[in-house]
């Protein structure tokens, strides 16, 4: 396995390893069919194994303050996305990929890397391993069933009705909104000082 920065001509392969990642998470269903491109500077990675792109690592970071992560201060860099295909999972590449970005994240003078994810037991074990600090955190609420769209959402265009909505709850009652929605998951950010 090699451990190498992101090309061009890795995109394909790289949507197919992230897609297979999130199959078995709480994000199962956020497909990208293009690899994101980035405003700031950033640092992407993928680990490669016979040519197949088997985990990647995207880290996107400041040169100035606050205008990536959500939070600190001095320059951060957020982690955008993280993950290893099931095949090669359980075989310490995602750890390998964050050593490799954090070390290129500290010859960019960046003193910490923020990492949002949602509530898959074993991602947040994984950062916690990985002395992440779990920092903050408010909910993805997903509004799709009849009733629930009809308690939350109206639209103001004749003939025009809401299906599915996807929203972010932030206040303080979050066990209200657990019991409203079907499918509600708590977005947590972690936190690793370098």
């Amino acid at each position: 396995m090699i451990i190498r920065p992101y090309e061009l001509k890795d995109e394909e392969s790289w949507l197919r390893c992230r897609v297979l990642s999130f199959l078995n998470t709480a994000y199962f269903d956020h497909v990208l069919r293009k690899k994101e491109r980035y405003e700031n500077p950033s640092i992407e990675l993928v680990a490669e194994v016979d040519g197949q792109i088997v985990g990647l690592l995207d880290i996107e970071y400041e040169i100035i303050e606050r205008s990536v992560c959500s939070r600190g201060s001095g320059l951060g860099g957020t982690i955008w996305h993280i993950a290893v295909h099931p095949d090669f999972q359980r075989q310490g590449i995602a750890t390998r990929l964050l050593d490799q970005g954090e070390e290129l994240a500290k010859t960019h003078e960046l003193n910490r890397l923020e990492a949002w994810t949602r509530d898959d037991e074993w991602v947040r074990k994984w950062y916690e391993n990985q002395h992440f600090s779990l920092v903050d955190s408010y909910l993805h609420v997903f509004i799709d069933e009849q009733a629930e769209m009809d308690q939350s959402i109206q639209s103001t265009y004749k003939n025009l009705y809401p299906i599915q909505a996807f929203a972010h709850y932030a206040g303080n009652k979050k066990e209200e909104i657990r019991q409203q929605f079907k499918r509600v998951h708590e977005c947590v950010c972690y936190e690793k000082l370098l």
